[in-house]
């Protein structure tokens, strides 16, 4: 693979599949971004300049544009990661989920088929479709997600995530379009939108502000380091198996309160609260709420395929990635300053 298209590339993880395709593997990358709330080539600053790096700002769902930018710039693989991705604004607005992950996918594959039937070198193309663990439902108190197991999606954006899926692989076995899905668990690192538990709970604590916990805290879910995730995602684009799925976990398990409560410990080490305060300790800011509608139980991965027949595995367990997010966003104030006064300011979603 010489040249990728990625779509979704301002975004939390397809930033960091951008910057490892251009600094680690000399690929060269345009990142196709309609810039919505979430999207931040601040996220990029680091290759902006790069010779490798490119940025066109569209909508996956405009066809015209899709078929002008792969006959232009005519990838090797298309990584599509472009995706309203956040389960509380799927409860308050699902509408907007349809259209970018069902509409878009079928936008993007129907053009990307157009562009991989014309190509001389038709064998040497790709188009990875990037999915959740969310797609399959909830978990019991045992048991792993594997790549057998039957979808059933329970909130509006595991179910159009789940649509997209399917969308992709019917391609594949209709039209012969050489497809890889990838299927991970929650991500979490530096650059994450700070509506997502891990930045919010961070930046919550360090403005004293208190820190939401949905229901008892006791939900779980396998914790993946984003830049892990950009690994397993290249190496499954240029050698996977076409047709196949590849789930990609953490192999990190912890519940909701368990995270919170590893944050607050790494704030009280870190940034230590100065004394003579209303609170001694971070873990005083934690708040019960009103659980989410339809919280999902337990999600955890089974990565076996993946490290097996690609050889990845993760590198970073909960502790040291945890510890390098929450430093991240002690030094990297100038990256999400902006975005907690002028898109988010940390606010409850999704209470339907």
């Amino acid at each position: 693979m010489k040249k990728a298209l990625v779509t979704g590339g301002a975004g939390f993880i397809g930033s960091a599949v951008c910057r490892y395709l251009v600094q680690e593997k000399s690929i060269e990358v345009l990142n196709v971004d309609k810039l919505t709330y979430a999207g931040n080539t601040e996220s990029l600053s680091v290759i902006a300049d790069h010779p490798l790096y490119h940025f066109e700002q569209a909508d996956i769902v405009d066809g015209p544009r899709m078929t002008d930018v792969l006959n232009t710039f005519q990838p090797d693989a298309v990584m599509h990661l472009a995706a309203e991705s956040h389960v509380d604004r799927s409860i308050d607005g699902p509408a907007s989920f349809i259209e970018t992950n069902i509409i878009g996918t079928y936008t993007l594959l129907a053009c990307a088929l157009d562009y991989w039937r014309a190509r001389p070198d038709a064998n040497a193309f790709r188009f990875h479709h990037i999915s959740t663990d969310e797609v399959y439902g909830s978990l019991g108190a045992e048991g792993l997600f594997t790549e057998a197991t039957p979808y059933d999606p329970r909130s509006p954006y595991s179910a159009s995530k789940a649509a997209s899926d399917h969308l992709v692989m019917a391609w594949h076995h209709t039209y012969g379009l050489p497809v890889i899905i990838t299927n991970c668990s929650n991500n979490y690192g530096p650059y994450h939108f700070p509506e997502k538990l891990i930045p919010l709970v961070i930046l919550n604590a360090l403005e004293r502000k208190p820190l939401p916990v949905y229901g008892r805290g006791d939900n779980i879910r396998d914790w993946l380091y984003v830049e892990d995730h950009a690994r397993a995602l290249v190496l499954a684009v240029e050698q996977g198996v076409p047709g196949r799925t590849y789930n990609i976990g953490g192999r990190n398990e912890r519940t909701n309160l368990q995270v919170v409560e590893t944050i607050c410990d790494l704030l009280d080490e870190l940034r230590p609260l100065p004394a003579h305060q209303e609170i001694a300790r971070y873990k005083e800011l934690i708040t019960f709420v009103p659980d989410r509608p339809g919280h999902d139980r337990r999600y955890a991965i089974d990565a076996t395929r993946i490290e097996t027949e690609l050889g990845w595995r993760a590198q970073a367990d909960f502790d040291t990635g945890i510890r390098q997010t929450v430093q991240w966003y002690l030094d990297n104030e100038w990256w999400w300053r902006p975005l907690r006064t002028q898109r988010y300011a940390g606010e409850r979603l999704g209470t339907g």
